[in-house]
């Protein structure tokens, strides 16, 4: 079958493929929210605090608010999509429907990068934190990064009902690690004195009352890359659809519930965590692990390594989350036949996409690896490392926002007959500045001399997919859910 925009055609399948490829539905409100929290939590215990050396604490805090500005209209934005659309393919899927076969794949693409990658940063967070609470010697990070692989692999693979159920027990646990943070904090707090410390020329200042923007507008700018990763993988709610009870209902939501909790958390963590006595905006804006720095100056080193401990299930709940995100996003390409269709394959009494998950943690654990041993292996600064790849996720998201919210935006004007049970009340203006503070970043981004490193590896990666489907995907696509709704909405 041939005849769409971009020369596919469409292979033939019967029922017996989608039979190998079911998924469960078991997910409520309170699991889609879970999942929107739990990926993004990680976020606010490390690598949002490198955003302290380009911009200092009024930037950090200014570029916050930008960024949740961009996130704001995005969710309402997704929240729509995901009502109206409520296929696994989130993001490829409204791109599909709104800019046919090739948009969808080009933003299935940048979402790819994203979701592989992501969860390769957060596994160097987790060894980070872990070595610095055990003493776990530099040249081991790699085997407890595929440990954690192994065992988180494992717990997603076994059934949709476990999965949530774990991301709902680590998410909780995560924001009561916070809330003691919280509560901690407030009573030790010298803003003035710590958060204060950066001086124009960026050196420290011992006795603090620096400038609220020792780096200026531009410094801001400069931060706004850093201050994504307070947000950041909320997008992959609607992954979830298709696992949802009642997803026009329970999508919407989820996400809006999520970005509420991550919003209040991610204001009290930028203004909390470089207020107390021996840390600072200096120090942080280097730390490995800003949160455990700010328990040692609440309760000392002894109580620091138990909390410590306890902290690390933010870490595990986003690496929990963004893994299952990770599966849902290749299975559902696989599945349309842009990416081979044996990805797809999900477990035969598990119902889980097994194969996409393990295929896409080797490639993750793959890049991360090479990055270690190209930075100098046992001898390697892992805080350099995740820095490396933290660029090439928040590079493959911006350029995913702003696929997705034109995708919002010509859904509305060519497709206002399909039923939306949630509405953005930002609408088109809403998405325009999802796109604007997009490029925005990603313009800032470019500028950073740490990121053109990285910058070959994202083309590379783009030209590589792109290159797969020109030859060969395109001739292959499967009529999977969102390909029939996308090709019904055309006629």
């Amino acid at each position: 079958m041939a005849g769409t925009p971009g020369g596919v055609t469409y292979a033939q399948r019967d029922e017996g493929y989608f039979a190998r490829r079911r998924l469960s539905r078991y997910a409520g409100v309170w699991s889609v929210w879970a999942l929107g929290v739990g990926a993004v939590i990680s976020g606010h215990f490390s690598g949002w605090n490198f955003g302290f050396a380009t911009g200092g604490w009024g930037g950090m805090l200014v570029a916050a608010a930008i960024i949740a500005v961009m996130y704001l209209g995005l969710t309402l934005s997704i929240a729509e999509m995901s009502a109206a659309l409520p296929h696994t393919g989130a993001a490829y899927s409204f791109a599909r429907t709104a800019m046919g076969p090739w948009g969808g794949f080009v933003t299935g693409l940048f979402e790819n990068i994203e979701y592989v990658l992501a969860p390769a940063v957060v596994v160097t967070f987790i060894g980070g934190y872990a070595g610095s609470i055990f003493g776990i010697p530099g040249e081991w990070q790699p085997v407890l990064w595929v440990a954690i692989y192994v065992i988180f692999l494992a717990l997603n693979i076994f059934g949709a009902a476990l999965s949530f159920r774990v991301t709902l027990v680590v998410t909780l646990a995560s924001l009561a690690v916070l809330a003691i943070f919280w509560v901690s904090a407030i009573p030790r707090l010298d803003f003035t004195r710590w958060a204060l410390d950066i001086a124009p020329d960026g050196t420290a200042l011992g006795n603090g009352g620096g400038p609220l923007f020792p780096f200026g507008w531009s410094g801001t700018l400069a931060t706004l890359p850093f201050a994504v990763w307070l947000f950041l993988a909320i997008e992959q709610v609607p992954l979830a659809a298709e696992e949802s009870v009642d997803p026009r209902r329970d999508m919407p939501r989820g996400i809006l519930l999520a970005f509420g909790t991550l919003l209040l958390s991610a204001f009290l963590i930028v203004l909390l965590n470089p207020s107390l006595p021996g840390i600072g905006s200096f120090a942080l804006g280097s730390s490995g692990e800003p949160l455990l720095d700010g328990f040692r100056a609440l309760y000392g080193d002894t109580g620091a390594a138990i909390l410590g401990a306890i902290a690390l299930t933010g870490l595990i709940a986003s690496f929990h989350t963004i893994l299952y995100a990770q599966g849902r996003q290749i299975y559902s390409l696989s599945r349309a036949g842009y990416f081979p269709t044996r990805l797809s394959i999900t477990h035969p009494r598990w119902k889980t996409p097994h194969v996409a998950m393990i295929a896409g943690s080797i490639l993750g654990l793959g890049v991360v690896l090479v990055v270690w041993l190209l930075s100098g292996g046992p001898a390697s600064d892992w805080v350099g490392v995740s820095a490396i790849v933290l660029n090439m996720v928040v590079f493959g998201a911006m350029l995913s926002y702003i696929a997705q919210a034109l995708s919002f935006i010509l859904l509305r004007r060519n497709h206002a007959s399909v039923a939306r049970p949630f509405r953005s009340p930002l609408g088109l203006p809403g998405a325009a500045l999802t796109i604007l503070i997009a490029l925005v970043t990603l313009a800032y981004q470019l500028q950073d001399p740490a990121f053109n490193r990285t910058l070959p590896w994202v083309i590379a990666w783009l030209a590589v997919g792109v290159g797969y489907f020109a030859l060969v995907g395109r001739h292959r696509l499967i009529l999977s859910p969102e390909e029939q709704f996308a090709v019904g909405q055309r006629k």
